[in-house]
């Protein structure tokens, strides 16, 4: 009777604090898609901010719905077709795509009267509404897009853009930040907001970026924000983010380690309860 009463105490105790497993979905665009994608990064990064985050929480099981190149927009007009499956947790990080593309912002009623996925407001309201469909108690994280200086692709120079420190076609990416912050706040869903993060403003994103002098033709290394207007040319010039150019991001646009390293540790606060 005692060694019974013993095996069931043990039982107890070992199941009873075994922690819980739970399943997160991550949607988002070529910053979710790298985490299983290094080589695409010319080996710059070794693990995305997924891979982090359950290496510290091993209880959470992520499914990477990252998207190389897409925008909300077209996650919302795509989202019954996209495979996305009833979870515990499910973190949404776009915007960035959509700035740079030019898509419509719209307004906050965009979102409040469901209007479709004309506009970015519209077609937040359309994620949020699918995801609630899987599982109305799951838990909903909103990231907002990081700050952004000048992305150029390892890749292929040729795909390049300038930073967020400037307008495209009348709109600032702060403008897409701040949408998720309200739709967070409307919705009493948790925001990590990346575009105020401590230590990933402009000046952080990279330690500099390597051009031509225009006068000398004399390679020179360039801080932020010396480098803004410093013609480059992709059909001549070195790659201008070297390896040891990395700080937050290796390439003006994409996290690197330490960048992943941030995001991750903002989720695992937020994910640890």
């Amino acid at each position: 009777m005692k060694k019974y009463s013993l095996l069931l105490i043990i039982s107890f105790l070992f199941f009873g604090f075994q922690k819980k497993e739970f399943t997160w979905v991550a949607i988002g665009d070529s910053i979710t898609y790298l985490n299983e994608h290094q080589n695409e990064t010319g080996n710059r990064i070794t693990k995305g901010y997924m891979t982090r985050v359950v290496e510290k929480l091993p209880n959470i099981h992520y499914t990477n719905q990252g998207h190389n190149g897409w925008t909300a927009i077209r996650i919302a007009t795509e989202i019954e077709n996209l495979g996305i499956t009833k979870a515990d947790i499910y973190s949404v990080f776009l915007g960035t795509n959509d700035w740079w593309g030019s898509k419509p912002l719209g307004s906050f009623s965009d979102y409040e009267k469901n209007t479709g996925n004309q506009t970015v407001y519209g077609s937040f309201r359309t994620i949020i509404n699918k995801l609630h469909s899987l599982n109305d108690h799951a838990k909903i994280i909103l990231i907002t897009p990081m700050q952004r200086v000048d992305f150029v692709y390892i890749n292929n120079p040729k795909n390049n853009a300038y930073g967020s420190y400037k307008e495209k076609n009348g709109q600032q990416l702060l403008q897409f930040a701040n949408a998720v912050k309200e739709i967070g706040k409307f919705e009493k869903i948790q925001v990590v907001d990346l575009y105020n993060q401590k230590g990933m403003a402009h000046e952080n994103l990279v330690k500099f970026k390597r051009l031509k002098n225009p006068e000398t033709g004399v390679y020179q290394n360039y801080p932020y924000p010396q480098f803004i207007d410093v013609p480059f040319n992709p059909e001549t010039d070195e790659y201008p983010y070297p390896v040891e150019a990395g700080d937050m991001t290796y390439d003006g646009l994409h996290p690197s380690d330490k960048g992943y390293g941030v995001i991750a540790d903002q989720l695992i606060k937020l994910l640890k309860k």
